[in-house]
Parts: structure tokens; sequence; C-alpha cells
């Protein structure tokens, strides 16, 4: 089963990072994000990527290109200009690298895959979330309904913390900051049948993945939340990329499951 990651977005929200690679590429621990999700899939067998590109997608081709020889061991002979791979320590990812435009939203980005899809079942998440789910417990849950899509669902983190006052003023309990269990986000990690694709036509370069084919797979009840209770992490902001690296740094990255 094939896995799509979108790649292709300006990170504008963390653009200290992102004047010069694009957000997939901010690094935790060494190593870029894109990497991080890409092991989570390895890790339950799924190697094979599509990685739809865009703002400086040229990066991401790069680093693919030269993934090889940087994770090995290698001897040059300068003088005779001969290179030896003396042994590699690389992963068994295949990744097809898609420009899929700098400007296009995310539901085109999608369409333009299409066709390295073909007709089966595939995968799709975002290149700046991870998270500690089974991804065999999704695909198990995905085909006990057979409904053309599902979504991982997580439950909202609180930004700040709460307080339960008495009439008086007097704090009767205070909350640090909790997960909302009234209110659950979209966290990608999607399974979708290739019947999706019918919820893509025309001209939907314009178009977010996430409002109108999302909208209509619900109207159509053909969408369908699997609940993740566990950890997830999204790196929307320079917060948001400093805690994940302070989790790896103390050996608390709970989505390293390798």
């Amino acid at each position: 089963m094939k896995v799509v990651i979108f790649a292709g977005g300006l990170g504008t929200r963390i653009s200290e990072e992102t004047d010069t690679r694009p957000k997939p590429m901010v690094e935790i621990g060494g190593k870029p994000i894109l990497w991080h999700i890409m092991k989570i899939y390895s890790h339950y067998g799924f190697n094979d990527f599509i990685i739809c590109l865009g703002y400086k997608g040229y990066v991401i081709k790069e680093y693919f290109m030269h993934y090889f020889l940087h994770n090995s061991d290698i001897t040059i002979d300068v003088a005779n200009n001969k290179m030896e791979i003396l042994g590699s320590n690389t992963e068994a990812f295949k990744v097809t690298l898609v420009e899929t435009g700098a400007n296009t939203k995310t539901a085109g980005r999608l369409k333009q895959v299409q066709k390295y899809i073909g007709d089966e079942d595939f995968m799709l998440t975002y290149g700046d979330g991870v998270s500690d789910i089974k991804i065999d417990k999704l695909l198990e849950f995905h085909k006990s309904h057979g409904k053309t899509a599902t979504v991982t669902a997580v439950q909202l983190d609180a930004r700040f913390g709460g307080m339960d006052l008495a009439e008086d003023g007097e704090v009767v309990s205070f909350r640090e900051k909790v997960k909302d269990e009234s209110k659950s986000i979209n966290a990608g990690f999607f399974v979708l049948k290739p019947e999706v694709f019918k919820y893509l036509d025309g001209n939907v370069a314009d178009m977010m993945w996430e409002d109108e084919p999302l909208e209509k797979l619900t109207l159509d009840h053909q969408l369908v939340a699997y609940r993740h209770k566990g950890f997830w992490k999204c790196m929307d902001a320079l917060r948001d990329k400093l805690e994940l690296e302070e989790l790896w740094q103390n050996n608390k990255a709970k989505w390293k499951l390798w």
C-alpha cells in the first residue's frame, strides 16, 4: 500500500525555519520531520511513498538523491577519481517525488498524484505531524467499515489552563492544560479508497482537501473517524518544533516506534 505525504506548503507560521527549506525538512534530532513520519510507516512495513512537492521542493529531491551516500561508509580514491561503498545503513524507502506546484492547494496536490497510486487503497498524511498511532489498527478499522475514507481524530489540546471559581472568586479547582474531550480535530493519517478521486472532479488546484472534498464525503456518509488516544503532535509553529526537539533529546519521543 502506498503512502502519500503532503510536503508542499509554505510553512508561514514557522518562517524562522522555512526561509531556506520546506517545513517537512525542518529537523528534529538532526533528521527532517518528514523522515520521522516515514519511519513511523516503515515500522509497520509500509515503505512506498509518494511525496507531494511544492515550496522549495528541490530541497527534498536533493535530500533523497544523496540519501544513500550520506548514510554509507565510503572510501574515496582522489588520485584515481574512484569511490567504493563499504557499507550502508539506509532504509528500504521507495520514494516518488512529484512536483505539484508551488501554490497548489492540498486537493490539487492529491489529484496530481492519482496516476501514481493506481486502483488500490492508499494512505495519506501531512508532512508536519508525528504520532505513536498504530498503523495496523488504523488499517484494520478502515477495512471494517467499508467506507471511502478514514481520518484519524485526536482530542484537541487546550492552549491554556482552566479554573473553576466560586461566586466570591475563590478558586475551587485549577487545571493545567488538558485535552478538550468535547472536540476532535483532523490529525491526518488518512486511509482512502481510490473512489475518493470522484470527490476531486474538475479543476481543484485552488481547493483545500480539508474543505469541499471532506465535506462532501461527510454528507455522503463516506467519512469515518479513527479515534487515536495516544500521542500526536503537529509542528505548526516554532514552539512546537522546540517541544518535539526536547522530547527527542530527552528520549521521550513517543512517536519513535523503531
